[in-house]
């Protein structure tokens, strides 16, 4: 099973899927050349973009991504303020420190290219529509290495013809595994939990199979101070997107918008009975600005979809009576499980489903758990997620210029106020509700099958082919 903290990574804008994926593949690919003893032999490394990786690539830095990668860059500890210092000098010597430790021509022309014309990379055995090859070669020009390898969207990645895109780990069996999301709540029933509590043992089993001399309250401890991390970044990113203003990259010349409408809401809040949702928009247009300009992040389950969560987080700790940490630890946990159902069941790849794989997602799992954090029931849990989902179906991923901000920034806001309303509206209801969560998960991956590649993050149709970039 997924962990909450794959779902939650800490990374860099503007795309999981087509920056912080590619970086890691890249990462990995040099980091392996290394410990296979063929670093000293290459003498050239050549990179192939595929799909919506070579079609939306430059809006999305997919180029710049690979670039740090293979210098041995990580999303998850790369400086933000450092991207384009180390790009630019690559770009400008046409040499590139290869793990940080062999220095190599490498000049983009040749060596990085955009397949735009094919979807899969050629003989692959995986079918995503985010996929890079990677060779290396030596001064003989003979093959070194090659791999294969597929963004699965969430900053996910996976070699091709694995099964699985998790690192290494210890086996472990969680205590209450679940496949569904009836599997997660009939669990619960059986033995009296809340679906925090099944996911906080199953957290702290996982953990068990990499530090087994910790006790039961210090693996806990640790899965808590985890989530406080990935809060508390959340937050800063929630602050420094209010406070920056100016144009965002890209050449949309998209202006910030969240410093502004701040600005104007604290005029204001005290007299309009909207403000708290209009602080919703503003805290999720926040973040993904911060994402657009290639900012500190946190995957949720993926940077196009990075405002949602957090923005329904924050009204609940800003807004919610008598809310509190056990209430955000609530949040988080039962919002991972929800996110894992999709990600193990559906797809969580803007490129492979659309964007209700991502926004559509978030919205669900930010829906239910405001649910938890507000103590509400399992089933009001269960029923708020479908909501969330269900009215978002059919969502298309098509942005403009292939950049992370039309309408990628608006479109978070406007899923944080659906997870509120959904969350009121599952709270309300004290009789079962027609349409399930597993239901609508299934329903969610076949609409994102049956529909048409170029509204799946190609930048071929909807408003990214009708909007006149300028």
């Amino acid at each position: 099973m997924t962990s909450l903290f794959d779902l939650y990574k800490i990374g860099v804008g503007p795309s999981s899927s087509h920056t912080m994926g590619p970086m890691r593949a890249a990462a990995r690919f040099a980091g392996e050349l290394e410990q296979k003893g063929k670093l000293n032999q290459v003498h050239r490394v050549q990179v192939e973009l595929f799909g919506s990786l070579a079609l939306t690539g430059l809006g999305h830095g997919t180029d710049r991504a690979v670039l740090l990668g293979l210098s041995g860059n990580e999303p998850a500890s790369i400086d933000p303020t450092s991207i384009e210092s180390t790009v630019s000098k690559i770009c400008s010597t046409k040499q590139i420190s290869l793990a940080a430790k062999r220095t190599i021509t490498f000049d983009e022309a040749t060596d990085l290219l955009f397949r735009r014309e094919t979807m899969f990379p050629p003989h692959a055995r995986t079918q995503h529509p985010n996929g890079l090859k990677l060779k290396a070669f030596d001064a003989s020009g003979e093959t070194l290495d090659e791999r294969t390898f597929f963004s699965i969207g969430g900053g996910f990645i996976v070699e091709d013809g694995a099964e699985t895109s998790k690192a290494d780990r210890p086996a472990f069996q969680p205590p209450y595994p679940f496949k569904s999301a009836a599997e997660l709540l009939e669990s619960a029933r059986t033995h009296g939990l809340k679906i925090h509590e099944v996911m906080m043992a199953n957290e702290c089993a996982r953990l068990r199979a990499d530090l087994p001399a910790l006790t039961d309250a210090e693996l806990e401890g640790r899965i808590r101070s985890g989530i406080d991390t990935i809060w508390q970044t959340m937050k800063g990113c929630i602050e420094r997107g209010i406070e920056a203003e100016g144009i965002l990259p890209g050449g949309l010349k998209v202006l910030r918008r969240a410093h502004r409408f701040a600005a104007r809401l604290r005029e204001t809040e005290k007299t309009d009975p909207l403000a708290p949702l209009d602080w919703v928009k503003v805290y999720a247009m926040a973040v993904n600005e911060e994402n657009a300009a290639g900012g500190r992040v946190v995957t949720a389950p993926t940077n196009g979809a990075a405002g949602v969560v957090p923005a329904v987080a924050q009204y609940y700790e800003r807004y919610v009576p008598g809310a509190d940490r056990e209430g955000i630890i609530r949040f988080f946990l039962t919002s991972a499980a929800i996110g894992i159902l999709y990600k193990e069941n559906a797809s969580i790849s803007g490129a492979e489903v659309g964007c209700q794989g991502e926004v559509g997602v978030a919205c669900s799992m930010a829906a239910g758990g405001l649910i938890a954090a507000m103590n509400g029931t399992n089933g009001q849990v269960e029923h708020a997620a479908e909501i969330g989902m269900e009215h978002n179906l059919g969502m298309t991923c098509d942005p403009i210029g292939g950049l992370v901000q039309i309408p990628c920034i608006e479109r978070n806001a406007m899923g944080a106020v659906k997870a509120i309303h959904a969350s009121r509206i599952a709270m309300s209801e004290s009789e079962e509700h027609k349409v399930s969560l597993d239901q609508v998960i299934r329903t969610m991956y076949l609409t994102g099958l049956d529909m048409q590649s170029r509204y799946k993050e190609t930048s071929l149709a909807g408003l990214a082919l009708n909007v006149i970039e300028c």
